[in-house]
């Protein structure tokens, strides 16, 4: 017999992978959490039946998220995440030097611990000494941070469930209070396609263009994720994300990636029309 693990995108609409076997599955005090082995996407993780990662195409996320920021701030010493208790945007920010601290807020310790057992090559970042993990509501644990941190990198799951609370303007608010005077925010930013990831999407750029004063949106294209096309979010004090782009900083890092360029960097802002029109309804 089969088996295949099969999300619903839309109720028309139903993405499928065929599964070699289960490896973990368990109800944590937050939400379901499954573990699946498959032969073309590896391991993948799914929360409530969505999918997080694939060991096939995590790097794509997490290389957007996290090397897009911090190629643009000139010195991000001290960082905070919030979410990413698979330790991929850890493992990403560890190959910076001129990283002091980072903390991590996961609200659900379960996550982090099914990670580092199945899907070690994306956890191996909670191994870094500069990293101190905070068992915690996000939502909660910025309100009480203020002039902190360089960059604020939210690594939410949807807007239902425990991540629901990651979407709000109070949250977007409490970042802006959170960050230096030259702090950056990114998020993502959910998929402009079907037409409830799209109205997700809206409202959260809205409350964000409501909280910055420069507010920018970026893409990938991330085959496991509803639609295939992605959107991150892109939120500063004082930088623009081309503008101040340093390009030869970055290579001069000498930091391995197979997704993220300083030229796919400045590409990643060029949106298709149909994307700038839905951002320019809610800006305005």
């Amino acid at each position: 017999m089969e088996l295949w693990y099969s999300e619903p995108h839309t109720k028309d609409v139903k993405f499928s992978i065929k599964v070699n076997k289960q490896l973990y599955s368990a109800q944590s005090e937050f939400q379901r959490i499954d573990v699946f082995e498959s032969a073309e996407f590896g391991r993948f993780l799914t929360l409530d039946g969505y999918m997080m990662l694939t060991e096939k195409d995590e790097f794509i996320y997490h290389e957007m998220l996290v090397h897009v920021p911090m190629s643009v701030h000139p010195k991000a010493e001290n960082i905070l995440v919030i979410g990413a208790g698979d330790g991929g945007i850890l493992r990403e920010l560890a190959q910076y030097p001129s990283v002091q601290t980072i903390d991590l807020v996961e609200i659900d310790e379960q996550v982090i611990d099914v990670c580092k057992k199945y899907l070690p090559q994306t956890a191996c970042g909670f191994d870094d000494p500069r990293v101190t993990v905070h068992i915690a509501d996000g939502l909660k644990y910025v309100r009480h941070a203020e002039n902190q941190y360089d960059v604020i990198i939210v690594d939410s799951t949807d807007p239902f469930g425990p991540g629901e609370g990651l979407f709000t303007k109070e949250f977007y608010g409490n970042c802006y209070n959170a960050l230096k005077s030259d702090g950056i925010m990114v998020n993502q930013h959910e998929s402009p396609f079907y037409e409830e990831d799209r109205l997700a999407m809206q409202r959260a750029h809205k409350r964000i263009v409501e909280s910055f004063p420069i507010s920018r949106v970026y893409q990938a294209h991330i085959p496991t994720y509803p639609s295939g096309h992605w959107l991150f979010g892109f939120a500063s004090k004082q930088y623009h994300p081309i503008e101040h782009q340093q390009a030869e900083r970055f290579k001069k890092l000498n930091i391995p990636t197979k997704y993220y360029n300083h030229q796919l960097h400045i590409g990643a802002f060029c949106l298709p029309n149909y994307v700038e029109e839905l951002l320019a309804d809610v800006e305005d």
